[in-house]
């Protein structure tokens, strides 16, 4: 009897895990895609170094419509693509800025843009690393007459936002140059900490959604498919075998295939893997026989069937609260279950 609610637990895992991977996979391809990365970094430089534009708005976005309207269709803050190696001599800061230049981006950009490569006309830049962000700021400082004095009297006279983090910097450093290099990165890289978190707590909006349509589309009832581990001792073995994947998995298989030759209950076993019995009810299934080719089927009367039955809602509430979890949780409790280590 343990045996078997090891097995539920395993093949409930095992589902969890397929479909959080197909949610962070979703997930992942929808940031690409709209380079909500690339632009959120580019949008914090702008308000750090530049300051609001000339409406007087912030970049970053404060709601979380901003975040996948404004900022990856309508404000894109990332600056025009060079292919162009990094200048030789950084540029000159003006005396004074207008809202409508961003002189700092730019500039900064010059800096790093040997490393860049097109995206519909725009940087695709979405890491820039504390110490190459320290050294590009010191490049620039160099190219002033004062150094990093002058430096900072023209960040004042631009009313850049910058002025007044490197100004603290400067002074806790004691105008020493190695340590303001030093001090612009920590400070940078906790910039960075800092956005990061900003940009997951937005992102989680995201996995939320793909999690509701990941569950809907594929009708996936999580109390009715621990029945269904229960009841179908085959189905359960061949979750197992694919949690427990490797050389003792067919042998696992063939003891609990009881009867008189175990060779045909293994074959019809693995040949509907987990991962497509599970989606059986999906709005679009697949169906692998154990010969000739794998076939595909609209089921759009039985899953609109399963989305307006009351009686399932619950399965559907419980497999959207397990897809929230996310993928790496789901990959713990799997590795913990069956023992497996982690690689060093």
């Amino acid at each position: 009897m343990l045996s078997v609610y090891v097995d539920l637990a395993l093949g409930l895992v095992v589902s969890f895990l397929l479909l959080s991977l197909l949610v962070s996979g979703l997930n992942e391809a929808f940031v690409r895609v709209l380079a909500i990365r690339s632009k959120f970094l580019w949008a914090y430089l702008r308000d750090t170094m530049d300051g609001s534009d000339a409406q007087g708005r912030s970049w970053l976005p404060a709601k979380v419509r901003d975040v996948f309207a404004a900022l990856p269709f309508v404000r894109d803050p990332r600056p025009k693509h060079s292919d162009q190696p990094s200048p030789p001599e950084p540029g000159e800061l003006p005396a004074q800025e207008s809202k409508a230049e961003d002189a700092m981006v730019n500039l900064l950009y010059q800096r790093v843009q040997g490393i860049d490569h097109p995206k519909k006309g725009r940087t695709s830049i979405s890491n820039i690393p504390p110490a190459r962000f320290a050294v590009a700021l010191m490049e620039l400082a160099a190219g002033e007459p004062d150094g990093v004095e002058g430096f900072l009297e023209k960040l004042k006279s631009m009313r850049s936002p910058l002025y007044g983090h490197l100004k603290g910097v400067w002074e806790t450093a004691q105008r020493d140059l190695d340590r303001f290099r030093q001090g612009v990165e920590s400070w940078f890289d906790g910039e960075m900490q800092r956005l990061s978190m900003l940009y997951k707590r937005y992102v989680k909006w995201v996995v939320a959604v793909l999690g509701l349509v990941v569950t809907l589309v594929f009708t996936m009832d999580g109390l009715e498919y621990a029945k269904t581990l229960l009841r179908d001792n085959a189905f359960r073995a061949s979750v197992t075998a694919v949690a427990g994947s490797g050389p003792d998995a067919y042998n696992e298989l063939k003891a609990r295939c009881t009867g008189g030759d175990p060779v045909p209950c293994v074959t019809e076993t693995l040949s509907q893997p987990a991962l497509v019995k599970m989606l059986d009810h999906a709005l679009v299934s697949v169906s692998i026989p154990a010969e000739g080719d794998p076939s595909v089927h609209w089921n759009g009367g039985l899953w609109w069937q399963r989305i307006t039955t009351p009686s399932h809602w619950p399965g559907f509430l419980l497999t959207y609260v397990a897809l929230l979890f996310g993928a790496s949780f789901w990959w713990d409790v799997l590795r913990r279950l069956t023992g497996i280590r982690s690689r060093r």
